[in-house]
């Protein structure tokens, strides 16, 4: 029997892969940052290094497979597909909620892909919504038995508004979040499911223990709209667009945050350009999920690696046209920011 948290993630994967879930209206405001092009590099591109150590691990360079799936027969092979490709590239990736394993432990395989990649950095999930009914003991257990390096907390307060069966109540995560983050095997770090994380929610998440925030902003896929659709309950379309755009949340949460924790910026990154923009806005690396998905189900991980490969090259580009041989010198680069963006940047 099908439990409901398996059944939600079958829903999840075949909504993403089949219906358009992306914000409609709101982008992430990354093009109103503009670049200062140098047409006079002094550098050579194959000087270009854009590789980095995260939470201890070795990044060839700084992109971070978002959070996707796991937790249903279905999953596996999404999951070590992925894990195959980030093997080969250098990479790392996230799991879905480990809800469903630790509900069911014969799940635990849908997860599990150190088998396939033994030297990637692979981070478990859970919901910070559901992190009241488990204690420290029973997340380590399921840690140990896939093989993780850390631990993501999802904050979604919309998704979970939207979803069906969505737990409403977010009262006491901010003490659970300290006390996982002291007693966890691994290190933790915290990320919205896209819609944003913002200046106060990162000020108060700075007081914790925690080693990261990845803002996972607006402006790529709508999880409020994924769970609404779900839900139908005639507001799908209410919330769709709801939440800050990615380019604000890196830069409130640079600003919450003063340099005590690294940032990852994810939230309809789409090009090595959007990536190249969010490391200069604050972030330390990037990630995304629906395209990685997207390439594996049309082509297994030949699919993902042939995206990675050209997300890098994009990435790897972009830094030489302006003159930056490495993540350190394009965190010292210039921009303009323009638009939308700076409107919103001057109410602050």
């Amino acid at each position: 029997m099908v439990s409901t948290t398996e059944q939600r993630k079958k829903e999840h994967l075949e909504l993403c892969l089949t219906k358009d879930v992306a914000f409609k209206e709101k982008t992430t405001l990354l093009e109103n940052i503009e670049l200062h092009y140098n047409c006079l590099p002094e550098v050579s591109m194959n000087d270009v290094d854009l590789s980095t150590n995260f939470l201890g691990k070795k990044f060839d360079f700084p992109f971070l497979v978002s959070a996707i799936t796991g937790g249903a027969q279905v999953t596996k092979k999404v999951n070590k597909d992925i894990a195959i490709a980030c093997q080969e590239t250098g990479i790392g990736m996230g799991l879905g909620s480990m809800r469903a394993m630790i509900e069911d432990s014969k799940l635990a395989k849908t997860y599990y892909v150190k088998d396939v990649a033994p030297d990637i950095f692979v981070a478990g999930n859970i919901g910070a919504a559901q992190i009241k009914e488990y204690s420290p003991q029973e997340l380590n257990e399921s840690i140990n038995e896939i093989e993780l390096d850390a631990l993501a907390i999802h904050i979604n307060a919309g998704q979970e508004a939207m979803q069906p069966e969505g737990d409403f109540d977010f009262s006491g995560v901010i003490d659970k979040i300290k006390l996982y983050a002291e007693e966890i095997s691994v290190p933790i770090y915290v990320k919205e499911v896209g819609h944003g994380i913002g200046f106060e929610a990162a000020t108060a998440l700075k007081q914790t223990g925690i080693k990261a925030i990845d803002v996972q902003g607006a402006g790529g896929t709508s999880w409020m709209y994924i769970d609404a659709l779900r839900k139908k309950n005639g507001m799908k379309d209410t919330f769709r667009e709801f939440g800050l755009p990615t380019a604000v949340s890196i830069i409130e949460v640079k600003n919450a945050l003063s340099g005590e924790k690294k940032i990852i910026g994810s939230g309809g990154i789409r090009t090595g350009i959007d990536a190249i923009k969010a490391i200069i806005l604050g972030a330390d690396l990037v990630g995304n999920a629906m395209p990685v998905l997207q390439a594996q189900n049309k082509s297994a991980s030949k699919g993902v690696v042939k995206y990675l490969d050209k997300f890098r090259q994009e990435m790897e580009i972009t830094a030489f046209l302006l003159g930056c041989k490495n993540i350190f010198d394009l965190k010292k680069q210039e921009y303009v920011v323009l638009g939308k963006l700076k409107e919103w940047l001057n109410q602050e």
